[in-house]
């Protein structure tokens, strides 16, 4: 099942569903050495077959007077036992550090509870990821604990995650 991929509108930006117009402008950002650090090698193959084409996961533009700014995403666990939604982000250089991230997860967040029933949002930034746990904690998440080497490094090295929550619409900052 391929999930919803809604357009947004908030307070300074727009989120919509991404697009093949899209490719270009994400292989910029993910190509930029503050994103690939996090995000690894992308290239439009990967991009379209990974962000655009995965039903799996939904990833939506975020969009800054008119200009692509970057992108979040989110995916769904469906199980009535565990029903909850995980989310990420990731913006280009210009649009960081200006609370854009936080809007973006802010309206998401809204979006996945009044819209698609969730309790629950996870996150799992790299735990040496200061900026982002920084804009996490802003939105309301809290963490959880540590994900002992979790990712795959671009230098081949394990490294840490921070496992992340918010519960919703309780902990919703903003």
């Amino acid at each position: 099942m391929t999930l919803p991929r809604p357009t947004l509108g908030g307070e300074r930006l727009r989120v919509r569903p991404l697009t093949e117009s899209d490719v270009s402008a994400v292989e910029v950002m993910l190509a930029e050495p503050e994103v690939a650090r996090w995000w690894g090698r992308h290239d439009s193959a990967r991009i379209r077959r990974e962000l655009i084409d995965d039903p799996e996961w939904a990833v939506l533009a975020v969009e800054f007077e008119g200009l692509f700014a970057g992108i979040v995403t989110y995916g769904e666990e469906d199980d009535p036992m565990y029903r909850s939604a995980s989310v990420d982000i990731t913006l280009a250089e210009g649009f960081r550090d200006r609370g854009l991230g936080r809007e973006a997860i802010g309206l998401l967040a809204r979006w996945l509870h009044d819209e698609r029933g969730h309790h629950r949002l996870t996150i799992d930034p790299a735990a040496a990821n200061a900026r982002a746990i920084r804009a996490y904690e802003a939105v309301g998440f809290r963490r959880v604990g540590v994900l002992r080497r979790y990712e795959l490094g671009l230098d081949g090295a394990w490294r840490d995650g921070l496992l992340m929550d918010l519960l919703l619409p309780d902990e919703l900052q903003g």
